[in-house]
């Protein structure tokens, strides 16, 4: 199980939206010296609905070659296609990722039995540990507590990253699922209640930019060591609120780059931090000791 902060890495682009392989280094670099305790690759922040299939892939296995086994990859490899989920998540088992994080269908809005049959058939199809992803503000679909205790009991399949930020959630999931499968909050600006609560850990958008931080107050919250882990995340809640005053990533590949962790890139349709938010930004950067 990782326990702890896991940062759902960005991908750095060039100016034409390219993908920056000499960024990419810079920043798995940048998270091992950090000690993130482990990295997602191309999920939602790493911009995987405006990658093709291919580039998916080799950008799945470049991270895990530059990792080069100094700290977890965990591929994102979810779809709205079952079929395509299943390709993807092959992709990831060959380039050797150490676990594979999967959100759920997005567009064409699966009941409960339909999201069973997707993710069962998708650990099935590949022998390699799986995540959940529950993100229902960007997917128009809930995948609620009763269907993933259903699913805790498939072999491979190893947790859920919940980014309802609804607290109520993890003694839900904690009872449906048990001890042994790994809760991780993905909405930043609870994920400390949200371990203080039982959960495993953080797979977050803040530690693209502030790693050493948020591992210090996930590692507190961890071992429940609450007024440390709160006053971590005090000095956090800024960029927990200001990283998504435009859709994620825009905001989080400003301030990367603002760090000079990587250069000017992001691809249709999103774009670039509007020239207002850049001083909003720059301070919650500033309160979290980045600059």
């Amino acid at each position: 199980m990782f326990r702890g902060s896991i940062v759902a890495l960005i991908t750095p682009m060039d100016a034409d939206g390219g993908i920056d392989d000499a960024s990419l280094k810079r920043l798995v670099d940048f998270h091992v010296d950090a000690g993130t305790t482990a990295i997602v690759s191309v999920g939602t922040t790493g911009e995987s609905a405006t990658l093709d299939e291919d580039e998916h892939c080799r950008l799945i296995a470049r991270t895990l070659q530059l990792a080069d086994g100094r700290i977890p990859v965990i591929a994102g490899t979810g779809a709205n296609s079952t079929r395509e989920a299943i390709t993807l998540t092959r992709c990831a088992k060959e380039a050797g990722a150490d676990a594979a994080l999967l959100v759920t269908p997005y567009y064409n809005k699966p009941t409960q039995e339909g999201l069973y049959l997707h993710y069962r058939a998708v650990a099935e199809a590949v022998d390699i540990p799986q995540i959940l992803y529950n993100v229902p503000g960007r997917t128009a679909c809930d995948l609620l507590p009763e269907t993933v205790a259903r699913l805790a009991k498939v072999d491979n399949i190893i947790g859920i990253k919940d980014a309802t930020g609804d607290l109520k959630r993890v003694a839900a999931l904690r009872e449906g699922c048990g001890e042994g499968f790994a809760l991780y909050s993905g909405d930043d600006a609870s994920a400390c209640d949200f371990m203080l609560l039982g959960g495993d850990g953080d797979i977050s958008v803040t530690a693209n930019v502030a790693p050493r931080l948020m591992q210090e107050m996930c590692q507190a919250a961890l071992a429940d060591q609450r007024v440390l882990a709160r006053a971590c995340d005090r000095r956090l809640s800024a960029l927990h609120r200001d990283l998504f005053v435009q859709s994620n990533p825009i905001p989080v590949k400003w301030a990367a780059c603002e760090l000079g962790l990587c250069g000017v890139g992001i691809r249709l349709p999103l774009t670039w931090l509007s020239d207002q938010f850049h001083a909003r930004v720059r301070a919650a950067l500033e309160q979290a000791g980045c600059l």
